[in-house]
C-alpha cells in the first residue's frame, strides 16, 4: 500500500523529471542571434524533405522532424524573437522554439520559413541538455556601417563617394548628413533594448525561469554582410585589398560595444561570414574579388590578439548547395532567352505564339525534368538568401551552435 508521503515523493518525481527547470544552482544560459535577412532566415518548410537526400544530413533531419515528418518543436527551449514584415511595424514573436521563427509576414505570427535559430537552438540543446533561451533580432536589407552601427564608432560620415552622388544628383548635403547621423545605430540601440528588455522579465518568455538562480549571456552570432558588401559608395574601394577595412573596424568595435553593454567582457562571439555563391571560384569573375576581400573583413576581427579564444569567424560558403547552383545557372541562362524573345517579339520579329514555342524549347534543352523537380524540392528564394534552402540554413545554425560550443569548452579548460 502506497502512504502518503509516498504518494507525495512519487508526484514530485515525476513532475521534476517532466519539467524544464533549470538545474539545481545553475544560471539560465542566453544566446543572441542578430543580423539581417539570412539571420531572419528565408528558407521554407516544404524544403525540409531535401535535407533527406543527402546520407551527411538525413541524421539532422531526423533532429528536426518527427517520425510523421512533422517539424518538431525543441525541447526545453524558448525564443524571443524581434523582426519586422514587410511594411509592418516592429514586433515579437516568442515560445518554445520551433520552426517558424524565421522571416515573418506578421513578426507576432509564425511563418513557413527558419532561419539558422533552428539548428543553432537544437545543437544547443544537444550538447547543454538544460533550458536554453534565445533572444533573436533581425531585420531584412540592414548594413553594420549604418543600421547596426556601434556607439564607439560615432554617427555614419558621409565619404567622398557619398558627396560626390548626393551633389551630382543635386541634394542637400547639410540634410543628408543630418539624415544619416540619425539613421545611424537605430538598430543596434533597438536590437540591445529587446535584449535588455527580455533580461528584466526572463518568466514572460520562459515561464519555468528562476530568478534566484539567475541567467549567463553564454554567446552571440552575428549573420549580417549583403548591404556593406554591395555599397560601393561606403566601400568605395571595394574588391582592392582593404577596400573593405572599415567594415572590420566596425565589426570589432561592435564585437566590444555589444559585451561592454552586456557586462559579458569575454562572452563566446560568432561572425557568420557571408558565403552567398558558396566558394570563391563559383562566384562570378566580375565580382569575385569584391566577396573574396569582403569574407577577409568579414572575418578578420576574429584574428585580433584581444579576441584570441572567444571570437570564431565561420564560413557559410562551403554550406552553399552546388547541386541547386548549378541548376539556377541553367534557369539564368533560359531567362535570358527569354528576354531576347520578348525582344523580338516586341520588335515585329516574332509573334508570342513563336516565343513561347521557342522558349519550351530552350527551357526543356537546358532544364530536365528531374532538375525541375529537385529545384522545387531544395529551393525556395534567391541566391542572396541562400536559395531559401533548409539544408543550407540547417548546416549554417549548427556550425553556429558548434562554434560557440567550443569557445565554452576552451574557457571551461582555462578556469
Amino acid at each position: 500500500m502506497f502512504t502518503s508521503s509516498l504518494i507525495a515523493l512519487l508526484l514530485t518525481t515525476l513532475a521534476s523529471s517532466s519539467s524544464a527547470d533549470q538545474p539545481a544552482g545553475k544560471p539560465l544560459k542566453v544566446f543572441i542571434l542578430a543580423g539581417q535577412s539570412n539571420m531572419q532566415g528565408h528558407a521554407k518548410i516544404a524544403t525540409f524533405d531535401y535535407i533527406g537526400d543527402d546520407p551527411a544530413t538525413l541524421p539532422m533531419l531526423n533532429e528536426m522532424v518527427g517520425t510523421d515528418g512533422a517539424p518538431r518543436t525543441v525541447k526545453d527551449t524558448w525564443i524571443s524573437y524581434l523582426t519586422q514584415g514587410r511594411g509592418t511595424p516592429n514586433g515579437e514573436g516568442f515560445g518554445k522554439l520551433s520552426s517558424g521563427y524565421g522571416a515573418r509576414t506578421d513578426p507576432t505570427s509564425a511563418s513557413d520559413k527558419i532561419g539558422p535559430e533552428l539548428t543553432f537552438g537544437i545543437y544547443m540543446q544537444k550538447s547543454l541538455k538544460e533550458p536554453i533561451l534565445i533572444i533573436k533580432t533581425a531585420w531584412g536589407g540592414k548594413s553594420l556601417h549604418t543600421d547596426f552601427r556601434p556607439p564607439s564608432a560615432g554617427r555614419y560620415e558621409l565619404s567622398d563617394a557619398d558627396v560626390a552622388s548626393i551633389v551630382k544628383r543635386g541634394g542637400d548635403l547639410d540634410e543628408e548628413r543630418a539624415k544619416r547621423a540619425a539613421q545611424s545605430g537605430v538598430y543596434y540601440r533597438l536590437m540591445m533594448d529587446h535584449v535588455k528588455s527580455v533580461l528584466k522579465d526572463i518568466q514572460r518568455v520562459y515561464p519555468d525561469y528562476d530568478a534566484k538562480q539567475g541567467y549567463e549571456v553564454a554567446g552571440f552570432v552575428w549573420f549580417q554582410g549583403w548591404n556593406d558588401v554591395v555599397n560601393s559608395r561606403v566601400y568605395p574601394r571595394r574588391g582592392q585589398d582593404g577596400g573593405y577595412d572599415k567594415y572590420s573596424e566596425w565589426m570589432a568595435a561592435f564585437i566590444r560595444d555589444v559585451r561592454k553593454d552586456l557586462k559579458s567582457p569575454a562572452m563566446p562571439f560568432v561572425i557568420g561570414v557571408l558565403g552567398v555563391n558558396g566558394p570563391i571560384d563559383n562566384v562570378s569573375e566580375r565580382y569575385r574579388s569584391i566577396h573574396g576581400t569582403f569574407r577577409e573583413a568579414m572575418a578578420a576581427p576574429a584574428s585580433l590578439p584581444e579576441f584570441k579564444g572567444n571570437v570564431i569567424a565561420v564560413r557559410t560558403a562551403p554550406f552553399w548547395d552546388m547541386p541547386l547552383d548549378r541548376i539556377q545557372k541553367k534557369r539564368e541562362e533560359v531567362n535570358q532567352q527569354k528576354r531576347r524573345l520578348q525582344s523580338q517579339v516586341k520588335n515585329g520579329e516574332l509573334t508570342e505564339e513563336e516565343a513561347a514555342t521557342q522558349l519550351a524549347k530552350v527551357q526543356a534543352g537546358l532544364v530536365s525534368a528531374e532538375e525541375e523537380a529537385l529545384w522545387k524540392r531544395g529551393a525556395s528564394n534567391a541566391g542572396y538568401h541562400y536559395y531559401g534552402c533548409a539544408k543550407t540554413m540547417a548546416q549554417i545554425g549548427r556550425a553556429f551552435a558548434e562554434a560557440v560550443l567550443e569557445m565554452q569548452s576552451n574557457e571551461s579548460k582555462q578556469d
